[in-house]
């Protein structure tokens, strides 16, 4: 919860664009006081009878805050000053790893020779010489690790904020009359979350100089920042892999996790949209935007980021003289009908659903499949295997990646047996209401580092009984007929990023029963005891290391069957493959008495459905939900 007089100076915009970035800050949300700022955006937006509504209620309940108001006591309070905020970005792997704009062109230098394990690419001095050569139309333009091959204005987030949308469409305007151009080999976007975004951007004028850079629009909703930002053009692929370049995305998304992008932009940065802009024009990453100019005008000057960046008046003129209440109140009204080719789709009749088994989209899923009144009591694992072995920081992007659905992985394989052709595989993110695809992509991250097989990226782990190189998708299967029960062993922050309900689905489907890692996100571990999947944690500084573990191990995990109770303590046994044992304890996050209830009974959905069934008055015997 937000407080404190600076609030006094932030448009619900901005407020709003934090609020919803609460899960890349560890929040299951954030919000902001109802004030003064709150009713005059409502009435902005055309909705001025739920304003006075708001207001009213808000006084009486005591809730509207003013400047002169005390401030709520609470438990902790963290403090910023908004006067030593700067412009940043985020990235080149992570969402929260942020670096000041001053700072971008180290910082991507240095991530080049940076080890894998610090969060950079590793690269040998000859490496990071190399060059790839993008020959459009007969022409040669040399490009180097930091070209800036895709530029997004992207994501419902950010494209909600009127003041970054114009400031982004001034930066164009102005870039426009100095002359410069983007380079042919950026890839450029315009993809608001909104239909009232073109509608001001196009009262302003401003609309037509994004088009000009090329930020034409390409609809509305999730483009890039989940993946579907659609093929680079071959020259520019062909000279990123020519030179094995570290190519760089810009986006205005939430998100920029590995393999998420793209599966050839290495290093993605979050940007504002008018960021996004300015590096789209400088073509590159590797470039201080604060010293160094953007490029040339037409006379042969330099233009640096300063000259064509916009005053906060000029943005607030714009947006005062653009935006009406109508534009809002007209793109609500067609929300329902706005759309033909949608509303002329068939509706099925009835009260259920008629699951189609020849849809590709949407399967019936087995989540409840042989389900008892009475759940089993849940048992110790025997001789379980490690399915993958995870370092720090293994996202759900990596668990569960949302974008590209990459050729000869077992998830493309399932759709060309149905008929599917690679133009029409979609993304993961579309297809989640399949769950032959959403387990075959389970693990199926193109940057995920299975320590099991070192050196190598991807889908692929051992099938340890006999060393056999498999995807993960077909050794789970293989573990399954042979009923060996599996595991992954991780370290720190496991499950970090977008709490995507798949990552802890598709590792239930593919047997996994247990995930030992040193600390979990919270969300993530709440999901995987939602799917009947134990999340446990080494002791304090322990870890698989400080174990001497390499994830080829049996492992026993012994105290469950004898009755569980919120984080109780359990023994894992771990055999190697000389026949040393080694045995410590671990602690079973199950939080709460609910936690442990719901574990018991296999999971979230089995709980509810069996409290739903059982008798009046059976008090305990499915279990509390």
């Amino acid at each position: 919860e937000f407080c404190g007089p600076g609030l006094a100076s932030m448009s619900l915009p901005d407020r709003a664009t934090i609020a919803n970035m609460a899960p890349e800050y560890g929040a299951t949300m954030g919000f902001f006081p109802i004030d003064q700022e709150t009713l005059r955006y409502l009435r902005l937006t055309g909705r001025g009878e739920a304003a006075n509504l708001t207001e009213r209620f808000a006084q009486e309940q005591g809730l509207l805050r003013t400047d002169q108001a005390n401030e709520p006591e609470f438990t902790d309070r963290v403090e910023l000053d908004l006067g030593a905020v700067e412009p940043s970005l985020a990235g080149p792997k992570r969402p929260q790893d942020r670096v000041a704009l001053a700072n971008v062109k180290e910082g991507f230098r240095r991530s080049l020779t940076a080890s894998v394990l610090e969060r950079g690419y590793g690269l040998s001095a000859d490496e990071r010489k190399r060059e790839g050569t993008y020959r459009p139309n007969g022409t040669a333009i040399p490009l180097h690790h930091g070209a800036v091959v895709i530029a997004a204005i992207t994501s419902c987030t950010n494209t909600s904020n009127p003041s970054v949308m114009v400031a982004a469409g001034l930066v164009a305007k102005k870039a426009r009359e100095r002359g410069l151009t983007v380079p042919p080999y950026v890839k450029t976007s315009l993809a608001p979350g909104s239909r009232v975004v073109t509608e001001y951007l196009r009262a302003s004028g401003l609309l037509a100089d994004l088009e000009a850079l090329g930020f034409g629009l390409v609809g509305y909703g999730c483009t890039t920042c989940i993946g579907n930002s659609g093929p680079l053009p071959d020259p520019v692929a062909h000279a990123i892999e020519e030179g094995g370049l570290v190519a760089s995305a810009v986006l205005s998304g939430n998100r920029n996790f590995e393999g998420r992008i793209h599966p050839l932009t290495r290093a993605n940065y979050l940007a504002s949209p008018p960021l996004v802009v300015a590096y789209a024009l400088a073509g590159t990453t590797d470039l201080d935007l604060v010293t160094e100019p953007l490029g040339k005008d037409k006379n042969g000057q330099p233009v640096f980021l300063r000259d064509i960046w916009p005053s906060a008046v000029e943005v607030s003129d714009v947006i005062a003289s653009s935006m009406r209440p109508q534009m809002f109140q007209d793109s609500y009204a067609r929300v329902f009908d706005g759309n033909p080719t949608w509303n002329a789709l068939p509706v099925p009749e009835g009260d259920l659903y008629r699951w189609n088994p020849e849809s590709t989209y949407i399967r019936l899923p087995p989540f409840l499949e042989g389900l008892e009144l009475d759940a089993a009591p849940p048992s110790d694992l025997t001789g379980a295997r490690v399915l993958v072995r995870a370092g720090d920081s293994v996202t759900t992007d990596h668990i569960s990646p949302a974008g590209d659905i990459a050729a000869g992985s077992p998830a493309a394989a399932y759709l060309e047996a149905h008929g599917v052709t690679k133009k029409d595989f979609n993304s993961y993110g579309s297809r989640r209401g399949n769950h032959e695809v959403m387990m075959r992509g389970t693990f199926a991250n193109i940057r995920l580092k299975n320590l099991l097989v070192p050196g190598v990226e991807g889908n692929v782990t051992e099938y340890l009984p006999d060393g056999t190189r498999l995807s993960i998708f077909d050794a789970a299967m293989r573990y399954q007929q042979a009923k060996i029960p599996l595991i992954v062993l991780a370290g720190k922050e496991y499950g970090t990023g977008s709490s995507r309900d798949w990552a802890a689905k598709g590792s239930a489907l593919l047997g996994i029963r247990a995930v030992l890692a040193e600390s979990f996100e919270r969300i993530h571990c709440s999901n995987l005891v939602g799917m009947g999947v134990l999340p446990l944690v080494f002791l304090p500084g322990e870890s698989a290391a400080s174990h001497g573990l390499t994830g080829r191990e049996t492992f026993d995990i012994t105290g469950i069957a004898s009755g569980l109770t919120a984080r109780k303590k359990l023994t894992v046994t771990a055999r190697g493959e000389d026949g040393k044992k080694t045995e410590f304890q671990v602690i079973a996050r199950l939080d709460t008495p609910v936690a442990v209830d719901v574990y018991k009974n296999g999971g979230i959905l089995p709980t509810v459905v069996r409290k739903l069934l059982a008798p009046s008055g059976a008090g305990e015997r499915g279990g509390r939900s």
